[in-house]
């Protein structure tokens, strides 16, 4: 990378601690972790819609009681969403139409999530999954290595959907310290054959209580190698949680990301972080 840029994209005031994001058609999809709606944000009218993924959905859902919708993706005209999986009310994976702009299916991965957890070797109280990648064909799962074992695992799991049989790889990463303390996975997105991740420091051994927030990075794994060939930290002090392609060329890729500010204040940051290939 010769040059990354990061700077303010907009401010959208309706939304809390914003933990995922899609773009597509001149809108932002957004899910927040202690919200029970999806957003849709027009970014040229700034219109705000909010569309139930639980049953008596709020903006601000208590900690204790929250689904934790952390990870979004997609394949053709279906929406993703998922729990983190870090307490037992958190195991939900949300089905969204795109074109019909409503819930379509809910699921309980709970069983699935005891499989991961068993095969990579990763106790209850340390699994926290904050990205997912769809293809089509393979789901990356990224657990977020913030419990006291730092277990960064990214999960690549082959199968049309998550109730079939499948078949499941882990490779654990041991990403780099800010500020002397160990990043963890915030989220992903698929570019081509690389896989663009996001980590944060975060001052905090518990994959439950918030801590001071270090600063956030940026890095690339090849799928082929399943190795990272770059990392480069983007901040001292924002915790980004999600990410989306927003322009791709040969020369730059423009990425989105959506910061949770751990508050109950409604109002989301959005960046765009620019990545010069040439």
């Amino acid at each position: 990378m010769k040059k990354i840029t990061l700077e303010l994209f907009t401010t959208i005031i309706g939304i809390g601690s914003a933990s995922g994001l899609f773009y597509q058609d001149n809108s932002l999809l957004i899910i927040g972790d202690n919200s029970g709606f999806l957003y849709e944000y027009n970014i040229n009218s700034q219109d705000l819609k909010q569309h139930p993924l639980i049953k008596n959905p709020s903006v601000n859902i208590p900690k204790s009681e929250k689904p934790d919708f952390e990870s979004i993706t997609h394949f053709q005209d279906t929406l993703y969403i998922f729990g983190s999986g870090s307490t037992p009310n958190r195991n939900r994976m949300v089905e969204f139409d795109l074109k019909e702009k409503k819930k379509t299916a809910t699921n309980n991965l709970v069983d699935l999530y005891a499989v991961m957890q068993s095969f990579a070797n990763i106790k209850p109280e340390d699994f926290n999954l904050e990205g997912v990648i769809y293809d089509g064909e393979n789901w990356y799962f990224f657990n977020r290595g913030n419990g006291i074992s730092n277990k960064n695992t990214l999960f690549s799991l082959r199968a049309k959907k998550l109730d079939q049989e499948f078949s499941l790889l882990s490779n654990d990463y041991k990403l780099p310290k800010i500020k002397g303390v160990r990043s963890s996975f915030t989220d992903a997105v698929l570019i081509e054959n690389t896989i663009y991740f996001l980590a944060t420091a975060e001052n905090t051994q518990s994959t439950y209580d918030d801590g001071e927030v270090l600063g956030s990075l940026i890095g690339r794994i090849d799928l082929e190698t399943m190795k990272i060939d770059f990392t480069k930290k983007i901040s001292d002090k924002h915790k980004f949680e999600g990410i989306t392609v927003f322009k791709n060329t040969k020369e730059k890729i423009e990425i989105l990301l959506c910061e949770d500010n751990d508050t109950d204040a409604l109002k989301s940051n959005i960046y765009k972080l620019s990545l010069d290939l040439k």
